[in-house]
């Protein structure tokens, strides 16, 4: 096994972990910034504010977003089980 076989499996597997985390993160994010903005504009302070809707909204992207999840994890396990004999040096 070469180390251009390493860093194609490296890559694809950071490449998968970034279409995997990104939309609940993003989601996340949005979120975030949007309560505090709210509660800049309305003076309120209150932690439990800026929390309960953030995992409300990870929630929800997880709903949405989860088949695709689900998919680009099959699909990577898939390619790498593919590559799998072709990695195992006789």
């Amino acid at each position: 096994m070469n180390s251009g076989i390493i860093l194609d499996i490296a890559s694809d597997a950071l490449m998968t972990v970034i279409k995997v985390a990104a939309p609940p993160l993003v989601i996340g994010l949005a979120v975030g910034i949007i309560v505090s903005i709210f509660q800049t504009v309305t003076s309120i302070q209150e932690p439990t504010l800026a929390f309960v809707p953030k995992i409300l909204g990870v929630f929800v992207a997880l709903l949405i977003f989860g088949s695709y999840m689900g998919s680009e994890l099959v699909g990577f396990v898939q390619r790498l089980f593919a590559e799998l004999p072709h990695l195992i040096v006789p």
